[in-house]
């Protein structure tokens, strides 16, 4: 009978392999910080590779810093139920507050604003 730590254990990947899956991850939309999670659960610890996530993905000009594109899809759920509800006046200045944290984190990324 095999104890629970020998069952889990995972076969170690070389740093090759870390940097495709990282790639492949990011390839489905995820940012580095769902990719850090989902290596994780996969048995695979970021921590033991002598690169981040985010540099990796910053070498292939595949990085989307996190908080930018997790507040871009929260102005566009706020736009698409604006839309709908063209009364809803709380949804109005939501959408207003939201869209200057997106200017002003573009500002502090030098992003240029489209």
């Amino acid at each position: 009978m095999l104890k629970k730590s020998e069952e889990k254990k995972a076969k170690k990947i070389t740093q090759a392999e870390f940097e495709k899956k990282v790639l492949e991850l990011a390839g489905k939309g995820l940012t580095s910080e769902k990719i850090g999670e989902e290596l994780r659960h996969q048995q695979i610890h970021p921590k033991e590779y002598n690169k981040k996530i985010s540099k990796i993905l910053k070498e292939k000009g595949a990085y989307i810093n996190p908080d930018l594109k997790n507040t871009e899809i929260k102005l566009e759920k706020i736009k698409k139920h604006s839309e709908k509800n063209k009364q809803d006046k709380r949804a109005k200045r939501e959408k207003d507050r939201v869209f200057a944290q997106i200017r002003k984190l573009k500002q502090y990324l030098k992003i240029p604003v489209r």
